[in-house]
């Protein structure tokens, strides 16, 4: 038994949750107050029309009345946490698919509620409103694939049972691309060959898709039957790298500017590998131009550091060395290949390094308590108005937890 949660609206529940007069209104959810795209928005913005990706302006074309909310990533992240903590109360194999979705692994848990689908699918509801008093839909089948389909038929606030046994039949008329996993470019593939629906898949070997994809072909071929054979993961990988990028207004030519935008990300990188305990020696510098595209290096250092300032360092060399003045648009600063711990080279006087770990220390309680970059480097304080996204691998605990 594998039961999806999915958020409704998530972002946009919480605003109006935490601004009572915005209930029951059109809200649509932007990057701060200057973004222009709409991140998500409520229903009764969806009803007029209006959906991810659209322009701002556009939207309010088509409602007048819609209440723009910049994003509050820290405050999404704060409510998914508690929502995820209830979950893994309710059941322990829990694999935190996004933000705002989780699969459960009800399968050794069936007893304890009864044997009864419906009555577990209604008691997940319930512990996600305890938790946060935001509304959620669920599907639940004997499979992940089945039941993330099942999860979004019935929104918003649903609950959808699909039975193991009559899932390869419920979604035989279902186009391949409406399962999760299989875009448009694996359904162009697939339509060579005839398959348009999940009830066409069996009429080719599995070896045929397996030989273009691999083994997610192999999967791919039983998805559509309702035998997605994936388990629901529950262990977080160590990251290969943290990075941070950030897209600067076309046409950036002027050094101090870039200088500026690097500087943030060298924090914001060092402020991570701490936050997590990683240190690295290899890191990923680059300035994306217009008409070259990546001007870029990957440096080694003799040590280990999560250090913002060292970190930046080098990336002030490495401007110096290779920028020539190119009309730029976006920074990356990302470190390769961290490590949990490092061993300081003896014959290294170690104790300007000491000094500094013991200043970021108290940085990172600082803007722990008070918020990002309370405290940082002159020139990066107040650097920029528009706020953090939560990445796509977002976890609510561990390395992974990262907006």
């Amino acid at each position: 038994m594998i039961a999806l949660v999915d958020m409704n609206c998530f972002f946009a529940q919480i605003e109006q949750q935490d601004n009572p007069f915005w209930r029951n209104r059109p809200v649509a959810v932007t990057n701060g107050q200057l973004g222009s795209t709409i991140i998500t928005a409520s229903y009764e913005a969806r009803s007029c029309g209006i959906h991810t990706g659209m322009h701002l302006n556009e939207a309010r074309k088509y409602c007048p009345t819609l209440i723009q909310a910049p994003s509050r990533p820290y405050r999404y992240a704060e409510v998914s946490s508690r929502i995820m903590a209830a979950l893994e109360a309710l059941c322990p194999e829990v694999e935190v698919y996004s933000v705002d979705e989780a699969f459960l692994d009800l399968t050794d848990c069936q007893q304890l509620y009864g044997n009864n689908p419906s009555y577990i699918g209604a008691l997940i509801k319930q512990t996600v409103s305890q938790a946060s008093g935001l509304t959620c839909s669920v599907g639940l089948s004997g499979d992940k694939t089945t039941a993330k389909f099942a999860a979004k038929l019935k929104k918003p606030d649903g609950l959808t049972l699909i039975a193991p046994w009559d899932a390869e039949a419920r979604l035989a008329n279902e186009r391949v691309t409406e399962l999760s996993g299989i875009n448009v470019g694996i359904g162009r593939f697939l339509a060579k060959y005839g398959i348009e629906r999940c009830g066409d898949m069996k009429r080719v070997p599995m070896s045929l898709i397996a030989k273009r994809f691999g083994n997610p072909g192999r999967r791919i071929w039983l998805m559509a039957q309702g035998k997605d054979p994936e388990p629901v993961i529950t262990n977080v990988n160590a990251p290969k790298t943290i990075g941070h990028g950030k897209v600067m207004p076309p046409g950036t030519r002027d050094r101090a500017t870039i200088l500026t935008y690097l500087q943030h990300m060298s924090e914001k990188v060092g402020s991570r590998l701490r936050k997590h305990g990683f240190q690295a020696a290899r890191f990923f510098i680059g300035i994306k131009t217009r008409h070259q595209g990546w001007i870029a290096t990957k440096i080694q250092l003799s040590q280990t550091t999560d250090d913002g300032a060292v970190i930046y360092q080098h990336c002030d060399q490495f401007v110096r060395q290779y920028f020539r003045g190119e009309d730029s648009r976006q920074v990356q600063v990302t470190a390769l290949n961290p490590v949990v711990s490092y061993q300081p080279d003896l014959f290294i006087d170690n104790g300007q390094r000491h000094k500094r770990e013991k200043l970021n220390d108290a940085v990172d309680r600082i803007n722990e308590r008070f918020g990002e970059f309370t405290v940082a480097p002159t020139r990066v304080i107040g650097r920029s108005e528009m706020p953090n996204v939560i990445a796509p691998a977002w976890k609510p605990s561990g390395h992974r937890k990262t907006i």
